[in-house]
């Protein structure tokens, strides 16, 4: 499939090589990838249980990375971008399930369990195939 080039009004340059549910895939990635940013300005208080700060920056950087790829992945179509993109989001993903062994309140585990089904969903849609038929060449 060869993606079509298109500019808009704004000069922004994007190509129709996603399908909708890559297109959905990648803006729940983005999502994803947002909220987990901001998670080093919320450390772990003194005596109480969460995440060490070195996972906290983690996450934050995965964040970053995770966006950009996203960026990049809608823009130009390269599947690279994508597979940055899954990779920043199931890294992300694993740095959250120790909460699932250790001594945490209840809210913690049911928000690392929706994060780890949305990261799935992400990944699955980011790299599902296009319904779209193959050309016939005869």
């Amino acid at each position: 499939m060869s993606p079509t080039t298109t500019t808009t009004a704004g000069g922004i340059r994007s190509t129709g090589a996603h399908s909708t549910s890559q297109k959905v895939g990648l803006v729940l990635a983005g999502l994803l990838s947002a909220v987990s940013i901001p998670s080093v300005l919320a450390p772990t208080p003194e005596g109480e249980v969460g995440p060490p700060l070195a996972i906290l920056v983690v996450g934050s950087i995965l964040g970053v990375i995770g966006l950009i790829a996203v960026i990049i992945a809608w823009r130009t179509g390269k599947p690279a971008a994508v597979r940055v993109t899954a990779g920043a989001l199931i890294i992300n993903m694993l740095t959250g399930l120790p909460a699932f062994f250790v001594d945490v309140p209840a809210g913690i585990k049911v928000l690392v369990g929706v994060s780890v089904l949305l990261t799935v969903l992400a990944v699955a849609l980011l790299f599902s195939r296009s319904s779209r038929p193959a050309p016939v060449l005869d």
